[in-house]
């Protein structure tokens, strides 16, 4: 959000009044939402500033008509309404969480963008790749695998890869068949 100016005495005041505010509202949000049976996950919600317009945050798998519940919304709470449909991964960074390392998930805690993440940084990791190793709470892939990519990337380069033959102190010819990037170390076929 822009910056216009430094916040007063009364804009703080204001601010606290709007979260109390936002706080009631969300129970009456995620019932107006239910009642009409729409298909969408209430994720916040929050006033602006001059309280002219409440700003509800949801997600949805596809596009939600609003012309009945809008009425129900501006009915219930006076105000302007808008609807603002997030993703999976904005909806887990307001939410907020612990991941799997046990500590407060990236999004939440320090990541202002959303790199690209794939299976193939995942798949060079020699990670798990199952469901619940590597995705967040969101359900996305982790946004931590894009950390040690570059490493990996540069690893890849100064080892060699599964299948490749090599010559070791015990061996001419080896077949490589597993490779320690972390601790820069290769086994071959017949080793311990």
């Amino acid at each position: 959000k822009t910056i216009i100016r430094k916040a007063n005495e009364k804009d703080l005041e204001q601010y606290k009044a709007n979260e109390l505010r936002s706080l009631e509202s969300f129970p009456l949000i995620k019932q107006i939402v239910a009642h009409h049976g729409l298909d969408m996950k209430i994720v916040n919600c929050e006033y602006t500033l001059d309280a002219s317009k409440l700003l509800i945050y949801y997600t949805s798998e596809g596009r939600v008509d609003f012309r009945e519940i809008l009425k129900d919304f501006a009915a219930e709470f006076k105000v302007r309404i808008e609807l603002r449909q997030i993703g999976q991964r904005e909806g887990a960074k307001m939410l907020g969480g612990i991941g799997t390392c046990g500590r407060e998930i990236c999004c939440k805690k320090h990541l202002r963008e959303f790199e690209l993440i794939t299976m193939k940084m995942a798949k060079d990791q020699a990670m798990a790749l199952t469901a619940n190793k590597i995705t967040g709470l969101c359900g996305k892939l982790m946004c931590c695998i894009g950390y040690e990519n570059d490493f990996y990337a540069e690893a890849r380069k100064r080892l060699p890869a599964v299948g490749d033959i090599v010559k070791t102190p015990a061996c001419n010819a080896c077949k490589v068949s597993n490779v320690d990037y972390l601790r820069d170390l290769i086994k071959t076929e017949g080793e311990d």
